[in-house]
């Protein structure tokens, strides 16, 4: 539990440049939403409740939690086949629980508890050089949380779970040639999967983004107007609420995918580069907790959550460039979505957890 003395090792810095982005998140979601609205107060719940989830995640001893790591992960994936049966359904997809007063999407939680599992795995119980078993049950491990997401359909978060696996097994000694391997499988299969993985909504969404002229009131509206919104801005921007594309509702889920849009518009280039700014500090910060870690566990653990943050801000900015096929991948700290902002600060717990052990026995 928590020791008063460790309380003088929290990243305060890092801490600040978090809650610096849900700032920036929640002044654009009001802008984005017209106000004092129930979109904006839900935010403001769920900001409260990740920072308790925080708390939580930084006061249990890392090593503890990936003691009972299997037991965690095991409940994550009786979450997610509760999900495929009985989950709510919005826009023709199940992926949430209701509570009554908030929904709760457990394929949020499943990437830092991925990222935990792994750390135990690869940090504890492998013993010198990594083999071919010990990626098979990584590989495994990561396969059915995988394929339980992207049964809700969610192939946007199913997604982000590649990152943490990939992240965890390279730093702990995972060959070159293995990368090499897989990059030349993808690229074998990627016809097949083409053809018979993939939905017609989801090969649309890649065609048009190739060419979104061929159904610019369709499936290549949203590639448009972001593209728009964004290069709107100029150098200065509108100014906060003053923005045509997102204030009008051209921008569809202004508050959610294509909230970083809205922020390009009226902050303009300056403050697009205040807030990439931002970020790159906090993940600068964290990959520090990385070197600092006193052991394997934690650098892992803290390069899992890392590796999925990164790859979701980069998806989530470019897609907002129009650089990117349209995916329903939130901006992390930033974006509307009570799951979202939860799982996040729960993860950053964790790194804050990590670096702020590094001295204990």
């Amino acid at each position: 539990m928590f020791e008063r003395r460790l309380y003088y090792h929290i990243d305060w810095a890092l801490l600040a440049g978090i809650f610096a982005l849900c700032a920036i998140g929640l002044a654009q979601i009001f802008s984005a939403t017209g106000g004092f609205t129930r979109i904006y107060y839900t935010q403001i719940y769920g900001m409260l409740l990740g920072i308790f989830a925080m708390g939580v995640c930084l006061t249990i001893d890392y090593r503890s939690l990936a003691d009972k790591s299997h037991l965690i992960y095991l409940a994550v994936l009786v979450l997610l086949l509760y999900v495929l049966f009985f989950g709510a359904v919005r826009g023709g997809s199940r992926r949430w629980i209701d509570l009554g007063v908030v929904n709760l999407q457990p394929s949020e939680f499943a990437k830092a508890v991925l990222a935990l599992v792994l750390a135990k795995f690869f940090g504890e119980s492998r013993r010198g050089a990594i083999t071919r078993e010990d990626l098979a049950i990584a590989g495994a491990l990561t396969a059915v949380p995988l394929i339980l997401i992207a049964r809700q359909p969610d192939l946007g978060t199913a997604v982000t779970l590649i990152p943490v696996a990939f992240a965890i097994a390279y730093v702990a000694g995972m060959p070159m040639r293995i990368l090499g391997i897989l990059a030349l499988v993808g690229v074998l299969v990627a016809p097949v999967a083409w053809k018979f993985a993939l939905k017609d909504y989801q090969r649309e969404r890649i065609s048009t983004f190739l060419d979104p002229a061929q159904d610019a009131k369709g499936a290549g509206y949203q590639q448009i107007q972001a593209r728009i919104t964004v290069g709107s801005g100029g150098l200065w921007g509108k100014g906060f609420t003053k923005g045509t594309q997102g204030q009008l509702r051209f921008l569809p889920v202004a508050h959610n995918d294509f909230i970083f849009s809205v922020l390009a518009e009226e902050q303009g280039f300056a403050g697009v580069l205040v807030t990439l700014g931002l970020y790159l500090f906090v993940i600068l910060r964290a990959l520090e907790a990385a070197r600092l870690a006193k052991d394997r566990l934690g650098a892992y653990l803290v390069m899992g959550v890392l590796a999925s943050f990164t790859f979701q801000v980069i998806y989530n900015v470019t897609m907002s460039a129009g650089l990117a096929p349209v995916k329903g991948l939130t901006l992390p700290l930033m974006s509307y979505g009570g799951s979202s902002m939860i799982a996040t600060l729960a993860a950053f717990g964790l790194i804050l957890n990590v670096r702020m052990r590094r001295f204990t026995n």
